[in-house]
């Protein structure tokens, strides 16, 4: 609790930052991005919901709405080109301008590759990258012209291959490159990049996590209730906007380590991913 009121604070410091900066967060109707958009709204910024789920959107722009800031909600699946254009469309037509793009939409698997049909991999790519490339295309000229930043919300998955998992890792690995060479690309026009992997975060991602055959899981093998909540993450990841940080990596056994472990002993955290995997409920390996 402590440490949550030392991040919360820093953000309390730095309030004047974010006040009248335009932020589009993706996936806003739940979990992390739903923290996003209230904890931005709160420090005074313009904020545009995107999601599919009309019914939670207006729900969190209600919320948002009390806090006197602005707001736009886009129903916007971010698999669909179009459906990515029309947001930031909407945006510039509505605010003028781009700050801050969060793409924090996606979706999540589990099932061993070879029970998994090929078009469960694709959802996976179509949400969790090609939803991120479609958004950054299309808001990319605004926030050049802003000097704003772009953030993915990845995963320790896009370091780590996760037994189980291969399309949510192929899609988070392949975000991670992307941002890399966005950033790259982009230094010396003031574009901010910032990587994110929140580690294991108290969500709806693994109820809606699809199966081998498309359908969803239905439920979470995991203990929510001890898992970072989606509020600390937000602060997190907020404070490291204001520092224009390149990455962020929260958690320390299930994240920072294990991806820096990786780097020298890949052999050693391959292992303990498959072993911490297949302690799960109803594991689909063991």
């Amino acid at each position: 609790m402590k440490f949550c009121f030392l991040f919360a604070s820093e953000i309390l410091l730095k309030k004047d930052m974010f006040k009248d900066k335009i932020v589009v967060v993706t996936g806003a109707s739940d979990g992390i991005g739903r923290s996003l958009a209230l904890e931005f709204a709160r420090q005074g910024a313009g904020i545009v919901l995107a999601a599919r789920n009309e019914e939670k959107l207006k729900s969190v722009f209600r919320e948002a709405q009390e806090t006197g800031a602005d707001c736009l909600v886009v129903p916007t699946d971010v698999s669909n080109e179009e459906h990515c254009k029309n947001l930031i469309d909407r945006t510039i037509d509505h605010f003028g301008k781009i700050d801050i793009l969060v793409c924090n939409a996606g979706i999540s698997m589990r099932s061993l590759f070879i029970q998994t049909e090929i078009s469960v991999l694709k959802r996976l790519m179509d949400v969790n990258f090609w939803g991120m490339v479609y958004c950054v295309k299309y808001a990319l000229p605004y926030l050049l012209n802003s000097g704003g930043s772009v953030v993915g919300v990845n995963s320790v998955a896009g370091y780590v291959g996760l037994p189980g998992r291969t399309g949510y890792s192929a899609s988070k690995f392949a975000m991670r490159g992307f941002l890399d060479t966005l950033r790259c690309e982009n230094r010396k026009k003031g574009l901010h990049v910032l990587n994110v992997a929140p580690g294991f975060t108290a969500s709806n991602i693994r109820t809606t996590a699809l199966l081998g055959n498309g359908t969803e899981q239905g439920g979470s093998p995991r203990n929510e209730g001890k898992m970072m909540s989606p509020d600390t993450v937000a602060l997190k990841v907020i404070a490291a906007i204001s520092k224009r940080k390149r990455e962020l990596i929260l958690t320390f056994t299930e994240g920072k380590l294990t991806v820096f472990l990786n780097k020298f002993f890949p052999g050693f955290i391959e292992k303990l991913a498959y072993n911490h995997m297949a302690k799960e409920p109803d594991s689909p390996f063991s």
